[in-house]
């Protein structure tokens, strides 16, 4: 430089300015990011302190651009932090929201318990995200995570009691509904429950207290069950006409329960004996329908005899055209009586290979009633063969006097030959010829002959002609 000294002043001193005026805009910049980091080191350290650029000190030793750059890349990777930090606080919170809506808990007074400032839910610059407050959020999670495990246990196990109890006690569909929302929990896993107050605590309460007055009915509900079942099983034997004793069975059952018995067993085995009994049944039922047809049959075939034992069932009358219908299909069905009873027998004795046992009907073998009746059967039909052969053989005897006897009577009619057979006066005039051949009809018949009335009047004749 030359020249004078206010020369060289004018030229340094702007010079001086510029430098001094970057220097003052330096220590601005290095206490602006030093305030920052500051401030965002002392959230993360939980210090309440509101940070100011007064209480920051800049040290003029070294104000350079490399080191301004590293206090820049610091501070950026404390606001990465910062960031990070409040997501995971959002995150916890968020968490803790859904645990307390589930189980029906104060969410402000959770989060203002754990850090005041979180109850604050406008302001997120203000939440702290101290390693305190984050550890604090941790643990509070993990233990509303524990009640909630915790409470749907307790309720799986409340609503599995509830259903084994509405089972055991034939509970009425709208008791059941009453606490549907306890027992639509028992399969669900922990993270399929997020219903409103799904796992409130009046809830579990409510399930306590109904498992409870389930359990104090259940004595006499068991007891009255298990009649119920004996009853339902009588019901099923009787149905298949399979015969029980039932007054013994009834008195094993109060022996059994008056001897602190587990009911809920007792039951248990009453079940088993009616689905024993429905099996059976089941199984018998083909038979069954076998032995209704041949019963059926059988009433047919007596109401026939009967019906063709009557010498009046076609005489006019009401209701003749119906009993000729009748009998007409009776004897249809009576004729397949044999192949009914032989395929009932085959039914029967299959039934009764597979089982190993006799089929009882009525206490009685089937088979063994089954051959009761074709005996009984077959010497009814030869009763008859025997009845109608002998009928047959007194028509015959009839007709063979009527004609021996019989024709002569054509001969000379007795009375008025002018009066026609069957008027009053036919009749008038012919009883005393009546008369008289009666009464020497009974003194033939006194000598252990029989010989018809015109006999004796024929003969009469023919000593008045001779």
């Amino acid at each position: 430089m030359k020249g004078t000294l206010k020369q060289k002043l004018a030229v340094i001193d702007p010079v001086l300015k510029d430098i001094r005026t970057k220097k003052h805009e330096r220590i601005k910049d290095f206490l602006n990011i030093e305030t920052q980091i500051a401030a965002i080191c002392a959230e993360i350290a939980g210090n309440d302190t509101v940070i100011s650029a007064t209480d920051i000190q800049v040290s003029e030793q070294d104000l350079t651009a490399k080191r301004l750059g590293e206090l820049k890349s610091h501070l950026q990777e404390l606001q990465s932090e910062k960031n990070l930090r409040l997501l995971r606080v959002n995150s916890y919170m968020s968490a803790i929201h859904e645990l307390t809506v589930v189980m029906s808990l104060d969410f402000k007074n959770i989060i203002a318990n754990i850090n005041p400032s979180l109850a604050n839910h406008l302001n997120v610059q203000s939440k702290s995200i101290s390693n305190e407050t984050l550890a604090s959020l941790t643990s509070e999670v993990n233990s509303l995570k524990q009640l909630k495990k915790q409470r749907l246990e307790r309720l799986q196990d409340l609503g599995s009691s509830l259903i084994e109890l509405w089972n055991l006690m034939d509970m009425p569909m709208e008791e059941q509904l009453r606490f549907n929302h306890v027992t639509s929990l028992v399969s669900s896993s922990i993270d399929e429950i997020s219903r409103q107050g799904s796992l409130a605590i009046h809830i579990v309460e409510q399930a306590e207290v109904e498992v409870e007055r389930l359990n104090a009915l259940k004595t006499s509900k068991l007891r009255e069950l298990i009649f119920k079942r004996q009853n339902e099983l009588e019901e099923i034997y009787r149905n298949v006409h399979m015969d029980v004793d039932s007054e013994t069975a009834r008195q094993i059952l109060i022996q059994l329960m008056e001897s602190g018995s587990d009911l809920s067993n007792l039951l248990s085995s009453m079940d088993d004996q009616v689905v024993k009994a429905k099996e059976q049944a089941s199984s018998r039922k083909e038979v069954l329908d076998k032995v209704e047809k041949w019963k059926h049959a059988s009433q047919e075939e007596s109401w026939l005899d009967e019906y063709e034992k009557d010498d009046n069932r076609y005489s006019a009358g009401k209701g003749v055209h119906i009993n000729l219908k009748r009998a007409e299909k009776a004897r249809i069905l009576v004729s397949k009586i044999p192949s009914l009873v032989e395929n009932l027998t085959a039914k029967i004795k299959a039934w009764e290979k597979e089982r190993g046992m006799p089929f009882l009907y009525h206490k009685a073998p089937l088979l063994h009633t089954l051959e009761e009746y074709i005996i009984s059967r077959q010497e009814k039909q030869e009763e008859k063969r025997r009845s109608r052969e002998q009928k047959r053989l007194q028509d015959q005897f009839a007709a063979e006097q009527e004609t021996i006897y019989g024709s002569k009577s054509a001969k000379k009619p007795l009375g008025n030959a002018n009066t026609v057979p069957g008027t009053p006066n036919s009749r008038r005039m012919s009883t005393p010829s009546g008369r008289y051949g009666a009464s020497i009809g009974k003194e033939k018949r006194g000598s252990g002959h029989v010989i018809p009335v015109n006999y004796v009047s024929l003969a009469k004749d023919d000593q008045k002609c001779g």
